[in-house]
C-alpha cells in the first residue's frame, strides 16, 4: 500500500542551517499494516509523514501509494489517498462549524459538488451511529460547534473525519501528545478500533515507547533520517521498552538522547 524508495530531503541547502532530514529512507507497508514510528528528536519521523502527504517535494527518490507514484503530485492532489490526524486537536476541523457540518465536509472530500447544500436524513443517522461508537456523548451534540468541544472530543472528531472515506493510508502524527493520559488512552483505543474495523493501512508517529509497542502489528525506529529498526510479528509482541532501548544502542552505536522519549515510557 505504501512504498518509500530511497528518499532524500535537505532543508536550507547551501546555508549554515543546512539540515538533511531524510537520508536514503526506504519503507514498504503492506495492505492492512498498522506501523508505529518512534525515534529521537530530529530523527525524521514527522518529515517522513510530510513527505508522504506532499507538504513539499522531496529532493530525490519516489513515493508510491497503492502502486501509484504520487511523488510529482502536490499536497491537495494526494488528499484523496490520505487521512491525517495532527498533534494539535485544533488542526483538521473548522471550529465555528457544527460537528455534523465538519463530518459532511469530510464525507464530500474529493467529490464533485452540486449547487445544493444540506445533510440528508440518511447521512445524519449514519453520523449519529458512528459517533455513538465513540461513547463520548457526541451523537447527542451534532449541532454543537466543534470549537466548544474538549481536546479529546475534537481529536475523536478529527479521527472520524480522516477515516470516513476509508483512505488508502492513515497518517497519525503524535495525535495524542497534546492530550492528558486518560483522554490519550481513549483516542488510541478509538484509533485501534477504526483501523481494525476498516482494515486500514496506518502509520502512527509517537514519542511514547509503550504506546509504540502496544499498538499496531509493526514498529519501526528512525534515526538520522532513515529506518534503523523494523520489528513485527512475535518479536514485536514480546518487545519491552528495555529491549527496544538495547536494540537502538546496538544498531546505532549510541544511546537515545531524546529526553522526551525517555520520559514517555510510562
Amino acid at each position: 500500500m505504501l512504498e518509500i524508495k530511497n528518499i532524500y530531503k535537505t532543508f536550507n541547502k547551501g546555508t549554515v542551517n543546512e539540515k538533511r532530514a531524510l537520508n536514503g529512507l526506504n519503507l514498504t507497508l503492506n495492505d492492512g499494516d498498522f506501523c508505529t514510528v518512534i525515534g529521537g528528536n530530529g530523527a525524521g519521523k514527522s518529515t517522513m509523514l510530510n513527505a508522504i502527504a506532499g507538504v513539499w517535494p522531496v529532493d530525490s527518490g519516489a513515493i508510491l501509494i497503492d502502486g501509484k507514484d504520487v511523488s510529482p503530485l502536490p499536497e491537495h492532489k494526494r488528499a484523496s489517498y490520505l487521512g491525517r490526524v495532527f498533534q494539535d486537536p485544533m488542526t483538521g476541523t473548522v471550529a465555528d462549524m457544527e460537528i455534523i457540518e465538519n463530518l459532511a465536509i469530510a464525507a464530500r472530500r474529493g467529490k464533485k459538488r452540486g449547487l445544493s447544500w444540506g445533510v440528508k436524513k440518511g447521512e445524519k443517522e449514519k453520523y449519529r451511529e458512528l459517533l455513538k461508537e465513540f461513547e463520548l456523548g457526541l451523537e447527542d451534540r451534532m449541532s454543537s460547534k466543534v470549537g466548544l468541544l474538549s481536546g479529546g472530543q475534537r481529536q475523536a472528531i478529527t479521527l472520524l473525519m480522516a477515516t470516513i472515506q476509508k483512505p488508502k493510508l492513515l497518517l497519525l502524527d503524535e495525535h495524542t501528545a497534546a492530550l492528558d493520559p486518560k483522554t490519550a488512552a481513549k483516542v488510541l483505543e478509538l484509533s485501534d478500533k477504526i483501523i481494525e474495523e476498516n482494515n486500514l493501512t496506518a502509520l502512527m508517529v509517537t514519542h511514547n515507547m509503550k504506546d509504540a509497542i502496544a499498538h499496531g502489528n509493526r514498529l519501526i525506529m528512525m534515526n538520522d533520517g532513515k529506518v534503523i529498526l523494523d520489528i513485527s510479528g512475535e518479536e514485536k509482541k514480546k518487545l519491552t521498552v528495555e529491549h527496544l532501548l538495547q536494540k537502538f544502542e546496538q544498531v546505532s552505536g549510541s544511546k537515545i538522547e531524546s529526553d522526551r522519549m525517555l520520559l514517555s515510557t510510562d
